[in-house]
């Protein structure tokens, strides 16, 4: 958990609207270890962190990477957030919309009134009571509002307009993250799971070998201390399995809680870890690629162009605003012999002196100035990060030849080791030795492949393929 949770401290955005300028996390050397103790749930990135859904079942089920992947994208809270703020962007929208569309209402009334004429101005002659009523009045109106020309208005509509394709872009962004950590989670238990095998093989072997130390020694060939090795050994090898055995289910554990598994339900990895190839194309490719592909990118774009908008709303209050009001109804003492009348108002605003609207395009121009200074870090950092992908890709392949080579180079040590004591021509320490040099060749080999595959992904990552590559490799997701 400590591996996964710093690639996505690195390359995870946090919830909210900014952009994503952090670099990719340097490959690590091996699968680490989960940790006994981890951060609060409430410290974790959201992408480490999933909705439960469903009931557990007395079954185990298989998952494959793809499943991992599939129940990511529909159960992780990252995933989940950035599609709310993509509904709470159309809220917004649609607010400002608001003020362009008409508004209309209506309203039906019925009162009972007396009133004194003197009181709104109307003196009567001497002896005519000054106080009508009571008398009835019906009154059925419809009543319309519409802007007619208000570039505050306009511009408001247009920057809200913009800020909901921002949305729209982090949540690809978003996805694509999803995929990368799920499948990296994925990889990670697979990988530990791969640790379990070879730990296990160790202690198959550690067994033989005492076995065979018992023997020889019993022959008069080999000296009890050989047995004594051999034995500690086997008590080592043991103690590897229980460990790794651990940091597989915790590896699982971590997995589950990603994708959203429904609590306490059992499963198990059904694909086996394999190296995966990444794209082929060069450096130039690779960054033209991002530029075009990169949810986050776009996403800046978009909240330049939402604050070049806001910018331009706010210069809006400064100019003149028209506007239309009208009513049209019918008004009575009854709803029998109540008349048609109708109020049509047409007004030109014109600010005179606007002290806070002043204030606010001050506001619009810096925040304007912020958003280009973002997009252009973003597109600094897609550079670097692209190309460090790249390279982290490269070594990660050589790493794995380099470690594919070591690891049948330490079977043969073992295997002529094993022969040299058999044949009673040198004693078990160098059996010793070749089982630890087997142990050790066998981790490495793994940690390669999995830090070659981390890599790719982090390439995949960079380029915003990630769900388009899941598509070729696994297949598709909804």
């Amino acid at each position: 958990m400590p591996m996964l949770l710093a690639i996505v401290t690195a390359i995870a955005v946090p919830v909210s609207a900014q952009p994503e300028t952090a670099g990719p996390p340097a490959a690590p050397a091996a699968p680490a270890p989960a940790r006994t103790s981890g951060p609060s749930p409430s410290l974790l990135s959201p992408y480490l962190r999933g909705v439960p859904s469903g009931t557990a079942t007395a079954d185990t089920i298989e998952i494959t990477a793809l499943d991992a992947v599939q129940r990511a994208l529909d159960h992780n809270l990252g995933a989940l957030a950035a599609e709310q703020r993509v509904s709470e962007a159309g809220g917004a929208r649609w607010r400002a919309l608001g003020e362009l569309l008409p508004n209309v209402s209506g309203r039906l009334s019925a009162s009972r009134q007396k009133v004194n004429l003197e009181a709104f101005g109307f003196p009567l002659p001497p002896g005519i009571p000054p106080v009508v009523g009571p008398f009835n009045v019906y009154d059925a109106r419809v009543f319309l509002t519409q802007s007619i020309y208000d570039l505050r208005a306009i511009y408001g509509n247009r920057a809200e307009q913009r800020n909901e394709e921002a949305a729209r872009f982090d949540f690809k962004n978003a996805r694509d993250l999803v995929v990368l950590v799920s499948a990296n989670s994925y990889a990670q238990a697979l990988a530990a799971s791969a640790l379990v095998d070879a730990a296990r093989a160790q202690l198959d072997t550690a067994q033989a070998l005492y076995q065979q130390a018992i023997d020889l020694k019993q022959a008069g060939i080999v000296a009890g201390i050989d047995v004594l090795r051999a034995e500690v050994q086997v008590s080592t090898a043991r103690q590897r399995v229980t460990v790794t055995q651990a940091d597989f289910e915790k590896s699982k554990l971590q997995l589950a809680r990603i994708i959203g598994l429904p609590l306490g339900q059992r499963f198990a990895l059904k694909d086996q870890i394999r190296p995966v190839p990444g794209p082929d194309m060069t450096l130039d490719q690779a960054v033209e690629r991002a530029y075009q592909e990169r949810g986050d990118y776009k996403a800046a774009l978009a909240r330049v162009d939402a604050a070049d908008a806001s910018r331009r709303a706010a210069k809006g209050e400064l100019l003149p605003s028209v506007r239309l009001t009208a009513d049209y109804g019918d008004i009575g003492l009854t709803p029998g012999d109540a008349h048609i009348s109708y109020n049509l108002t047409g007004a030109v605003n014109v600010p005179i002196f606007a002290g806070r609207t002043k204030g606010r395009v001050i506001e619009a121009e810096a925040e304007l100035q912020n958003r280009r200074n973002e997009l252009e870090d973003l597109k600094a950092g897609i550079y670097y990060e692209v190309r460090t992908a790249m390279l982290d890709m490269q070594a990660g392949r050589e790493q794995l030849e380099v470690a594919t080579r070591g690891r049948d180079l330490a079977g043969q040590q073992l295997a002529q080791a094993r022969d040299r004591f058999a044949a009673g021509v040198a004693g078990n320490i160098e059996v010793v030795q070749a089982q630890e040099a087997v142990a050790l060749a066998a981790d490495q080999y793994i940690s390669a492949m999995f830090t070659s595959n981390l890599a790719t992904g982090n390439l995949v990552r960079a380029l915003g393929i990630a769900q388009d590559v899941v598509k070729l490799y696994l297949g598709e997701v909804r």
